[in-house]
């Protein structure tokens, strides 16, 4: 334990934090929005816990605690009773975390602890707020974002997700998640514009593993307030609480056409949609997104694949390769190049021009890779065809005898399957 208990910054800021808990929880209302802890001790915290997120949270008549512990590969979410939550808190300062960052509704309070458990607390007004020195690496400099931002930092549903405080200013460790955001709707933008959807009135979206809902909130700000277009657009999470928390937000946001149901893509029934997304989706998740896609006819499919888990095993190591795949990081980096090679192809037979690239910096996140497909206005059968003679060409010549999108498709001959055809919906009101 790398901190000392009595340490008086600490304690105040626990105090702080007591007081403006005990004051939400008397109002009914939010006294304070966020709590970030962040720069985890490794030993302690563990070795992928990042950070944690916590959020007063009125769950079924009940004030609560909601902690959010973000992994390198997952979310985590747990409600505690608001006692429970602060005792929660206090376990965690020091021992696991050395930052805090907490926004109450008149002030931005933060506290440093050094490796030996010294604390320095600062709190500043809301016309001033905390900048974080510890973190202040991971954020990019201030000409840059301003050049980079496809979003405003003031944007309410970022302060409602921790990724700006109240007063529109970023919270330091979350650079790098606004950094993905950003990235995400550049790619968004230039997806709608190639496949004529730019200016479409009603454009329906939808989000499958959406998770804390960073990303389809984005999308959703950007269409209808930065565009100025109607839109429809649906988060589909399969975690009940982050529904709910979602949900509140967008309530208390006061959005219209924005969504979050609980559900599970592999269930999903297909309704006509123009654009989906599936980020991080594990395994054949990510085969019955794009196999949904197809079924409803979207004309934009983006999706960030990661555990490549069904090929693997399958995998022949022809020669002269066999040398290189007999290391165990090769042969995961072939089936998931394998993997997405494949989906690529068998959407291409399916009549969309299909990329595959690097979403963000290898730094920022280990699930980099996006795969875009846009559906061509004209379809080009010979292309399609040779997209599916490569599929079985690379199939015999790794050994792989199933995998999950081309099964979803009809099997090998998926020619045989002629596209979905995307029913024209009925106009609505987001």
């Amino acid at each position: 334990m790398n901190h000392t208990p009595a340490d008086p910054a600490r304690a105040r800021f626990l105090q702080r934090l007591a007081d403006a808990t005990h004051a939400t929880h008397a109002a009914g209302g939010p006294a304070w929005q966020r709590l970030l802890l962040a720069k985890p001790v490794a030993s302690a915290a563990g070795a992928d816990l990042q950070r944690v997120l916590v959020r007063p949270l009125l769950l079924r008549g009940q004030m609560q605690l909601s902690f959010v512990y973000s992994h390198t590969t997952k979310d985590i979410t747990k409600n505690l009773p608001l006692e429970q939550g602060l005792a929660q808190v206090a376990a965690l300062l020091g021992p696991s975390f050395r930052n805090a960052h907490l926004d109450t509704a008149t002030e931005a309070v933060q506290l440093v602890l050094s490796k030996k458990g010294k604390g320095h607390l600062t709190a500043h007004g809301t016309a001033a707020p905390v900048v974080d020195t510890a973190a202040s690496e991971a954020a990019p400099a201030a000409h840059d974002r301003a050049r980079q931002r496809w979003l405003a930092l003031d944007r309410p549903f970022l302060a409602a997700l921790g990724v700006a405080t109240a007063q529109g200013t970023l919270v330091p460790a979350m650079a790098r998640k606004w950094k993905q955001i950003n990235k995400f709707v550049e790619i968004f933008a230039h997806a709608l514009s190639s496949a004529g959807l730019a200016d479409k009135p009603g454009i329906e979206v939808v989000d499958f593993g959406a998770g804390r809902a960073y990303l389809t909130f984005a999308v959703h700000d950007w269409l209808t307030h930065t565009r100025g277009q109607p839109a429809r657009v649906t988060g589909v999470e399969l975690r009940p609480d982050l529904v709910d928390e979602g949900n509140a937000s967008i309530a208390r946001l006061g959005l219209q056409g924005l969504r979050l149901q609980q559900g599970d893509v592999r269930d999903w029934r297909a309704e006509p949609m123009d654009v989906m997304i599936a980020l991080h989706a594990c395994d054949t998740a990510t085969d019955h997104a794009i196999h949904l896609g197809l079924q409803a006819g979207a004309q934009v499919i983006l999706c960030s694949p990661c555990c490549h888990k069904q090929l693997r095993p399958q995998l022949l190591s022809p020669h002269p390769l066999r040398s290189v795949f007999q290391h165990g990081i090769h042969a995961e980096q072939q089936a998931e190049m394998l993997t997405d090679s494949l989906r690529a192809l068998l959407l291409e037979s399916r009549g969309y021009e299909t990329r595959v690239f690097e979403f963000v910096a290898l730094e920022h996140t280990r699930k980099n890779k996006m795969i875009l497909a846009v559906r061509r206005t004209q379809p080009q059968p010979a292309a399609m065809a040779g997209a599916l003679a490569q599929v079985g060409e690379l199939k015999r010549y790794f050994g792989v005898t199933e995998q999950a999108l081309e099964a979803l498709l009809g099997g090998p001959d998926t020619a045989a399957v002629p596209p979905v055809p995307r029913p024209s919906p009925t106009p609505t009101s987001p």
